[in-house]
């Protein structure tokens, strides 16, 4: 994990220059965006020489620069801006600056030390991710800069929020862009058994070693507290529950029952632990296999629920997929939208990133209408306030939910 030695040298000591080409954007990067493209970079022998996550001065066509960034000749996101100045040292220091800065903001949220801590270009850490589960946090390090300032990032994390465990998750689409290879390791600390999250006033387990993700998606938080709002006295579906998701937050609000289906046997029987957990284990069943299949299978006998909700992985990760992936969500729509009674509530979710909101929701209404159904949208959810959104990166704001009270 330690850098090469340019890495954190002063400018006075000679950074390397990349530049722009002459016909390239440059008011975009003044202006705040934060990544250059391959087809926006002179890349002469000399760039295409450094190493993966090397740290370079960027400067526009006339040579004037830009700031402090990080290239990876091998993404197509091949710089990525670090700082706006091109002197900047990227050490514990920097990193400890940016933590403290995302603490304030989290601290200010939430009462209790469980939230995403870092999100990536947001919080000014291009590239990373960090959730924090009270004093355990996991780092997704999906850019090579960060993969070769761990070590510094890890220190200045400890210090800032005084976490003593820290799991590295390197898993994942990103890393694979970024020419990384796919690890899960204990960098700080022990970890002997998943840690339990209180939200939404339900007990969550979450799996930071072997679970998807970062063993837990924060993101959907108010998304779940607003469907709980529809589920006193409800029958619940809660279709790709990963580990209770929505289930569990209903019960909490006074669902009659709930019934959480997904392909993952071990993310069920989290799900199971944490409804037992919350004291909701009278209320709670699971259904493992294929979303698809099982909705189908429901479907085929007759099954009603109050409150029916879907939240699949992304069908749409990048703009090739998408009209597989909007294909993708119409079926889920088109299938769910028998199971709700009528009255019933339908919430459809996408966490493409490639998937706007105007696309999604088409793609949605379509799938109801497909399955015999109408309705209206009585509310639009986005991701939680520890998922900050970048204005000049549309893909900070790829989550998206849909509420629908569908017809009698």
């Amino acid at each position: 994990m330690t850098p090469p030695p340019f890495f954190d040298e002063p400018a006075e000591k000679g950074r390397p220059v990349v530049r722009l080409k002459p016909k390239a954007e440059a008011r975009a990067i003044r202006h705040g965006f934060p990544w250059v493209y391959a087809d926006e970079l002179v890349t002469d022998r000399r760039t295409q020489g450094l190493a993966p996550g090397a740290l370079a001065v960027l400067e526009d066509g006339e040579r004037r620069p830009l700031g402090l960034v990080t290239v990876n000749t091998k993404s197509k996101i091949i710089a990525r801006m670090l700082d706006r100045d091109p002197q900047a040292v990227i050490d514990q220091s920097w990193f400890e600056e940016r933590l403290r800065r995302a603490l304030a903001l989290r601290t200010r949220l939430f009462d209790a030390a469980f939230y995403r801590l870092i999100h990536a270009e947001a919080d000014g850490l291009p590239g990373v991710v960090i959730d924090r589960f009270g004093d355990a946090a996991v780092i997704q390090p999906n850019a090579a800069w960060a993969e070769a300032h761990l070590d510094a990032l890890v220190a200045a994390l400890q210090r800032v929020t005084g976490v003593r465990q820290v799991v590295k998750n390197g898993t994942g689409r990103a890393r694979g862009l970024e020419g990384l290879v796919e690890e899960t390791t204990l960098l700080a600390g022990q970890i002997d058994a998943p840690i339990a999250v209180p939200m939404n006033g339900a007990t969550y387990l979450a799996d930071v070693m072997g679970g998807q993700k970062t063993g837990l998606f924060y993101d959907q938080r108010p998304n779940h507290a607003f469907a709980a709002r529809l589920a006193r006295g409800a029958r619940v579906l809660d279709v790709f529950s990963h580990v209770g998701g929505f289930a569990l937050a209903a019960l909490a609000g006074g669902a009659a029952s709930a019934l959480a289906v997904d392909a993952s046997a071990a993310a069920l029987h989290l799900a199971g632990q944490g409804a037992m957990a919350s004291g909701f284990a009278d209320r709670f069943t699971t259904r493992q296999g294929d979303a698809f299949e099982v909705l189908e299978a429901l479907g085929a006998e007759g099954a009603q629920f109050d409150l029916v909700i879907c939240d699949p992985p992304a069908f749409a990760p990048a703009k090739p997929a998408l009209e597989a992936g909007l294909r993708a969500y119409e079926r889920i729509a088109r299938l769910a939208a028998p199971l709700v009674a009528p009255g019933g509530y339908l919430v459809l979710c996408s966490c493409s990133h490639a998937a706007d909101l105007g696309s999604f929701r088409n793609a949605s209404a379509r799938g109801i209408g497909r399955g015999g159904r109408r309705g209206q949208i009585i509310h639009t959810g986005f991701a939680g306030p520890d998922h900050p959104i970048l204005p000049q990166l549309a893909e900070s704001g790829y989550l998206k939910s849909l509420v629908f009270h569908l017809d009698g």
